[in-house]
């Protein structure tokens, strides 16, 4: 066993089929290969989409991190008759809704998966499965319609704890009275006017689920009858499913209601990002535990963006020159924790509580330790931008003047105003001009000679210099992101 391997930490990982919390094996040492579920493409992704691209992105970036070859696969569903309202070509509107997906991820700081292959280049393949599903006894043609019968699937609802009756069959499932079992599936469906269809032994027509690694994730809404009809038709044609770990991410609700498009009380992630930067809600989406709901609000988008921000100042002071002082014991012995928190997530935060008790830590050269563990936690996290600090602050700057509706010359002017009643000690007014700024998000900070002013939620002043401080902030994402995203509650 190489040296590589050796290092490699247990990764645990709950697993819906058994729901049980699990140490991953890999089929393949140092090889791990990952399936995601991803969108139907025909209308701009939402929130809820996002929140299952960066789950599985905060995977893919932690497998990497530990030192694993990673295969992540990750498809479009691009063959739907939800195009045929829109008045496009089908596969048009897909292709196009794919490529502003693809911009809504590099947004988001989603790496690129290692394949994305779409339903609509692999109908050969799916043909000749359905064919095999049909030999072995397990579907049957009825129209042109191709049917899968649950009745030869004998742990049908095994991933998802549905029972198989009729009043789950209708779900997501359409009652046909063809159907020798009204659960019964479609492989795949005749051609209808205005929709997508391709040749078969059974006639013009399109696949009706699209047929499918040793992890295979998605949203939690596709345990049945999705990932359940997965598994049933992969078994059919190759006597086993291929997938030893199943993994689901919560929903983003919004009053604790599933977010979704056929009630209509969803938010593209366009409309979310015209607002706030789009890393603000990446951290949003990784603020839960990852199989947990999580609920839409602007107060906690808000919090994401000052978090964000907050933390900008930090790396761009760690950045700089930070002299040749020894390193203390102690430094190097925080600077070993934060690294170590990336590979042994269960680590005692109660250890850390303790020496935040103890005097402040002398620093200096030990910051460019600190800055180093810190960029590759926010690495791993997705949280490391590319950009400047200023370019970072002044995009975050101008979205949240759009929140409060506001230009930066109204900001200005009320500074001006301020520092006139300061100067004529009308404390009173200077004060009400603070608040009602705060109010709309904008902090004011009176720095030597100048007042200043940032995106501010809660209404906190971020605490001035490095220290422990700074770890304590790296030991918080760490644990509320990664900690949580690998164990469960």
């Amino acid at each position: 066993m190489s040296e590589m391997e050796v290092e490699k930490p247990d990764l645990t990982l709950y697993n819906t089929m058994t729901q049980l919390k699990e140490v991953y094996k890999p089929m393949n040492p140092g090889k791990i290969g990952i399936y995601v579920c991803g969108i139907t493409a025909y209308d701009y992704s939402h929130i809820g989409h996002a929140r299952a691209a960066v789950s599985f992105d905060l995977l893919y970036r932690y497998l990497r991190h530990l030192g694993y070859q990673v295969t992540y696969v990750r498809n479009f569903t691009d063959v739907d008759d939800k195009a045929k309202n829109c008045g496009e070509k089908p596969l048009d509107l897909s292709n196009r809704f794919c490529e502003e997906y693809l911009l809504d991820m590099a947004a988001l700081q989603c790496l690129l998966p290692t394949h994305q292959p779409r339903v609509s280049d692999h109908m050969e393949q799916i043909i000749k499965m359905i064919e095999k599903i049909i030999e072995n006894g397990c579907g049957y043609a009825v129209g042109g319609d191709v049917f899968f019968s649950v009745d030869k699937s004998p742990s049908y609802g095994q991933l998802s704890g549905q029972r198989l009756d009729h009043t789950q069959a209708g779900k997501r499932v359409a009652v046909d009275s063809r159907k020798r079992n009204p659960a019964d599936f479609a492989l795949r469906k005749a051609a209808k006017s205005g929709e997508p269809s391709w040749e078969s032994p059974w006639g013009q027509g399109r696949p009706g689920w699209h047929i499918e690694f040793d992890i295979h994730g998605g949203g939690a809404d596709l345990k049945f009858p999705h990932h359940e009809n997965e598994i049933a038709q992969t078994c059919a044609a190759c006597e086993d499913s291929g997938v030893n770990y199943w993994l689901h991410n919560g929903h983003v609700t919004n009053n604790n209601v599933k977010m979704g498009k056929s009630l209509n009380n969803f938010f593209t992630i366009r409309q979310i990002a015209a607002n706030y930067h789009p890393l603000a809600l990446r951290h949003f989406l990784m603020s839960a535990q990852y199989r947990s709901p999580l609920n839409y609000s602007v107060s906690q988008l808000e919090s994401s963006s000052d978090a964000l921000y907050s933390l900008s100042p930090y790396r761009e002071e760690m950045s700089g020159d930070v002299g040749k002082t020894q390193q203390s014991a102690e430094a190097k012995e925080m600077i070993k924790k934060v690294k170590n928190a990336l590979k042994f997530i269960n680590v005692s935060i109660s250890k850390l509580k303790k020496m935040q008790k103890k005097q402040r830590m002398s620093l200096v050269v030990s910051l460019v330790e600190v800055e180093k563990a810190v960029r590759e936690v926010l690495d791993v996290l997705g949280l490391l931008t590319t950009l400047s600090y200023g370019e970072l602050l002044k995009d975050m700057k101008q979205k949240a003047l759009t929140r409060a509706g506001m230009g930066e010359e109204e900001v200005l002017q009320r500074i001006e105003e301020r520092n006139m009643a300061r100067k004529s000690k009308d404390f009173r007014r200077s004060d009400r001009i603070r608040e009602l700024l705060a109010f709309k998000g904008i902090f004011l900070e009176d720095v030597p000679g100048d007042t200043v002013w940032r995106p501010s939620t809660p209404l906190t002043k971020p605490k001035s210099g490095l220290g422990l401080g700074m770890t304590a902030i790296v030991f918080a994402i760490v644990f509320t992101f990664l900690g949580f995203f690998f164990y469960s509650r």
